[in-house]
C-alpha cells in the first residue's frame, strides 16, 4: 500500500507564491518519475512538472519560468515551488509517483485571486 499525502495548497493573490509538497510512504522499493498535475474545473486533468530520478524535468509551457519542481529521494518527497502566480493557475493540484505502478495523491487546491 502507497499513500500520497499533498500540502502546501491555499488561496493567494496574483503574483504571490505557493510551495506543494507530496511525501510518499508506503510499500515502496523504488520511486522513478515524479510529477505534479492539476485539473481546472470543467477542464482535463493536465500536466504541470515532472522530474525523474536523474533529475530530469520537463514543464508545461504555461508554468515555464515560473514553476520549479524538485524532490528529495531520500524523503520520497516531490516539491513544486510556484511564483508569479496568476488567476488561470486556479485548480486542484495532484502528484503522481511511478514505481513503476502509478500512484496519485488526492490533490490539494490552489486558488489565485485576481
Amino acid at each position: 500500500q502507497v499513500q500520497l499525502v499533498e500540502s502546501g495548497g491555499g488561496l493567494v493573490q496574483a503574483g504571490g507564491s505557493l510551495r506543494l509538497s507530496c511525501a510518499a510512504s508506503g510499500s515502496i522499493f523504488s520511486i522513478g518519475a515524479m510529477g505534479w498535475y492539476r485539473q481546472a474545473p470543467g477542464k482535463q486533468r493536465e500536466l504541470v512538472a515532472t522530474i525523474t530520478r536523474a533529475l530530469r524535468t520537463n514543464y508545461a509551457d504555461s508554468v515555464k519560468g515560473r514553476f520549479t519542481i524538485s524532490r528529495d529521494n531520500a524523503k520520497n518527497t516531490v516539491y513544486l515551488q510556484m511564483n508569479s502566480l496568476k488567476p488561470e493557475d486556479t485548480a486542484v493540484y495532484y502528484c503522481r509517483i511511478t514505481t513503476p505502478v502509478d500512484y496519485w495523491g488526492r490533490g490539494t487546491q490552489v486558488t489565485v485571486s485576481s
